[in-house]
């Protein structure tokens, strides 16, 4: 159980018996873009409103402890407003999860979104129900639709750190998101076409059986690896080298997939800070994996890890 393990990690003292919400999520609101003309009043009533919707809301039956939440921020960066109350904005996704016996956090998502469209009234209340995502009004329910996907995203990938495959509940609620999002000539993000880096190919690199290498890659990285890095830093590293090895082979058999990127997103510092301590013939695989993998911090790789 995740629970337990974490726990077990933070060394807890004691039990608290309140079942606790899963997130401790904090949710900024940026309207600097917006014409002064528009009362900036709707936006703080917009971040209070998605702070409660987020920390408030029960996500999973799984119970979590008060100090077991996980750590997210999520970065609403408004950039065009109507009339209407209709705004477009991009979103910025982050997530962390504790390493075992350190007050270290690594990241687990890192993710910009730049194609979130949604109405919103001062005061109206933000509902999010999964057997009706679309709700009564597409656009307004597109807000909710995209923050309790990255809610379920996050909770994914938090549980697959923790156990194997442990994270396929809460992508497969992240699915079923996609599969009943809101429609609106408005929005985009949900489908094929929108693009090739957007909500519909992350969850579908996800749930496709075609990349299961990717669950054993993040349980290999977060619990095989990170973890054990602090009682055996050899057979920790190791474990991060298979990592790079399975998200290799799956970037030679499928090239460009969007979920090879998502995973790197955030981890160019915490890879070079471990394997610049390897050894030179381990230095060098590193180095030549991830320069092909995670083409955008390439030169950094074959700086740092010479």
């Amino acid at each position: 159980m995740r629970n337990s393990f974490v726990g077990a990690m933070l060394l807890l003292a004691c039990w608290h018996t309140a079942v606790a919400q899963e997130l401790q999520a904090r949710i900024t609101v940026n309207a600097n873009r917006i014409s002064s003309q528009t009362d900036k009043k709707v936006f703080q009533t917009l971040q209070t409103s998605l702070n409660n919707f987020l920390n408030g809301r029960k996500w999973t039956r799984e119970t979590f402890q008060s100090n077991e939440k996980i750590i997210c921020n999520f970065l609403l960066n408004i950039s065009e407003a109507s009339g209407s109350n209709v705004y477009k904005a991009a979103l910025t996704v982050q997530a962390a999860r504790p390493v075992y016996n350190t007050s270290y956090e690594t990241p687990l998502m890192n993710f910009m979104d730049e194609a979130v469209t949604f109405k919103y009234v001062e005061f109206q209340q933000l509902d999010f129900n999964e057997n009706r995502v679309s709700g009564s009004d597409p656009v307004s329910s597109n807000l909710t639709a995209v923050f309790a996907y990255y809610v379920y995203m996050i909770l994914g990938l938090d549980f697959d750190s923790f156990s194997l495959r442990g994270g396929d509940p809460y992508f497969q609620k992240a699915l079923q998101i996609v599969n009943n999002a809101p429609e609106s000539r408005e929005i985009s993000g949900w489908k094929a076409f929108d693009g090739l880096r957007n909500r519909y190919w992350l969850i579908e690199n996800l749930t496709n059986s075609r990349y299961t290498t990717v669950h054993d890659a993040i349980y290999s990285y977060y619990r095989l690896g990170l973890d054990i890095l602090y009682e055996n830093e050899t057979e920790g590293r190791n474990a991060m080298m298979n990592t790079l090895a399975l998200l290799n082979t799956l970037n030679n058999d499928i090239p460009n997939t969007m979920i090879i990127q998502f995973f790197f997103q955030g981890k160019s510092n915490e890879l070079i800070r471990i394997f610049k301590k390897g050894t030179p013939e381990e230095k060098q695989r590193a180095r030549d994996i991830l320069m092909k993998v995670d083409i955008s911090n390439a030169n950094t790789y074959k700086q740092e890890l010479k």
